[in-house]
């Protein structure tokens, strides 16, 4: 039996959108001074940690939340993976602000019937496939007994916990496990997932809630 091998998953920290705008993969869109301050935490995270591998969405918030780590291993190339990217969104592009305006809409309604799917945008299945893959490859690019560390998106990161877990890939977007600059982890034994772990290096950072509301993809 091979050593495991442990492929860390962030995710990026918090995006400049004082317009509520869902920003998808649209570009423009980088981290808030909070962002780059939780960047530099997870730097501090990793430092020390023998990691063998890094792989990153193309997305600017993504890259720049893994910059500070990466700079403290100059030995390591920064894999760019567009399989790590957001997921696709019918939304993208869209003001919601505070009241989820968009949601009223009377053009979009069609699109948020069917959460299953969802209706809105990328199949979760079609997420969970390209999300395998590109953890999978960063598996056998870490190499036995390496640790990788990846870059991603919420939902992404989301769906690829729940197929590693054999979890309806069907949720509630407000119960998802993974906050701004959190890392789930999984950990491969010959080819295979055999545990996940979850942790929260900047919890201290993150922005005070002020409700649970339902927003389309987030």
């Amino acid at each position: 039996m091979q050593q495991p091998t442990v492929v860390h998953v962030m995710r990026h920290g918090q995006v400049h959108n004082p317009d509520g705008v869902l920003y998808g993969r649209l570009p423009g869109f980088g981290l808030s001074g909070l962002g780059h301050q939780m960047a530099a935490r997870l730097a501090g995270h990793w430092d020390g940690v023998p990691l063998t591998h890094l792989r990153c969405s193309p997305l600017q918030r993504a890259q720049e939340t893994l910059a500070p780590t990466a700079a403290l291993f100059p030995q390591l190339e920064v894999v760019t993976d567009e399989r790590l990217t957001e997921a696709g969104n019918l939304f993208e592009g869209k003001v919601f602000g505070p009241d989820n305006r968009a949601l009223r809409d009377v053009r979009m309604l069609p699109h948020v019937l069917n959460p299953l799917r969802p209706s809105w945008g990328e199949p979760y299945r079609d997420i969970a496939v390209r999300m395998r893959a590109a953890l999978q490859d960063a598996a056998v690019a870490a190499g036995p007994g390496g640790q990788a560390l990846v870059v991603s998106h919420q939902l992404p990161i989301e769906i690829a916990r729940r197929d590693a877990e054999h979890r309806f890939f069907a949720h509630d977007p407000r119960r998802r496990r993974c906050t701004l600059a959190s890392v789930t982890s999984f950990t491969f034994r010959d080819g295979f997932i055999t545990a996940v772990d979850y942790a929260e290096p900047a919890q201290d950072l993150l922005p005070t809630k002020r409700g649970r509301r339902f927003r389309v993809g987030t």
